[in-house]
């Protein structure tokens, strides 16, 4: 991985009633670390984190903290970053958690398992110069999730993916939008991106029960209400009356993620969307408020 670099493996799920849900993303060369930024950004491998957002009716959850590459151990088929570890064998993907929340600090312990039985092999450039790659690894799995902090168990529909670049994601982009969501035979997933130099990326692609992808025409664009950080939300649906804004789950200076309704290939389908603005990114005074939530820990195996 070049300096400037980095990788991450986005998993994100919802629980069969609904009433839960979770993401987790594994760092290598933290896109959004101030102190990676700050480094000067030599070694992405000094610059790793895990994040996990837990989200529930009467629970938030979020923590991310930053380690050396003292903490980074990986090969083929396994991740481990600090405590916490992504292992691949048999068409699972298992993902043991141990991480402390903050602001207010408690442990979050725990395992999923991914059941995937279809994986895609095809990947997305995202910029004119190919220096940003999206791989949609699966659109579409089953999760079984079981915390012991807190004490939360369920099963539900899942999604996997993977971003990598040999640049910051702010020397490609200036903003951009996801949204995936799953359809009564497969997923789909929409992704909107105004790049640096002035062009657009916008992709809309189906996946089948097996995982294999098509594009189809993409739906018009439909604003959503700016969060309370003013960060401008938009999603593409066949029905503005039916589109809206269900959730929000993290409304930060720079991002906002998302529960929306939406109209998609006839169907009306539950999204998670992520609107992020690059541009507030850059800006000096996010920067400083970032070591609030990203605390960054030298011990390579402490919580």
């Amino acid at each position: 991985m070049p300096a400037g670099g980095y990788v991450w493996w986005y998993i994100d799920a919802i629980s069969d009633d609904g009433d839960h849900a979770l993401t987790i993303i594994a760092f290598i060369g933290s896109v959004f670390s101030p102190y990676y930024l700050w480094s000067g950004r030599p070694d992405p491998a000094n610059h790793c984190a895990v994040n996990v957002a837990l989200y529930g009716k009467s629970y938030k959850h979020w923590a991310m903290t930053e380690r050396s590459r003292a903490a980074l151990s990986r090969n083929a088929a396994s991740l481990v970053i600090g405590p916490s570890a992504l292992t691949w064998a048999d068409g699972k993907l298992a993902i043991e958690i141990d991480e402390i929340a903050v602001p207010l600090p408690r442990r979050l312990k725990g395992r999923l398992e991914l059941n995937l039985p279809n994986l895609t092999a095809t990947h997305f450039t995202l910029d004119g110069a190919g220096r940003h790659i999206w791989r949609p690894l699966a659109p579409r799995a089953r999760v079984d999730v079981r915390f012991e902090c807190p004490n939360l168990n369920w099963q539900g529909e899942a999604y996997w993916d993977s971003n990598s670049g040999s640049e910051p994601l702010e020397a490609g982009f200036q903003n951009w939008t996801w949204s995936r969501a799953n359809l009564s035979e497969g997923a789909v997933v929409l992704y909107d991106a105004k790049r640096r130099d002035g062009e657009h990326t916008s992709l809309a692609l189906l996946f089948n029960a097996t995982s294999e992808v098509s594009d189809f025409p993409t739906p018009p664009k439909i604003a959503l209400p700016s969060t309370l950080w003013g960060i401008d939300r938009e999603t593409r649906s066949h029905n503005a009356q039916s589109t809206r804004v269900l959730k929000t789950l993290e409304d930060a200076p720079f991002y906002a993620r998302s529960l929306i309704s939406a109209d998609l290939r006839g169907e009306r389908v539950i999204s998670i969307h992520e609107s992020l603005s690059l541009d507030r990114f850059s800006k000096r005074w996010v920067q400083c408020l970032l070591p609030f939530r990203m605390p960054r820990r030298i011990r390579s195996t402490s919580p």
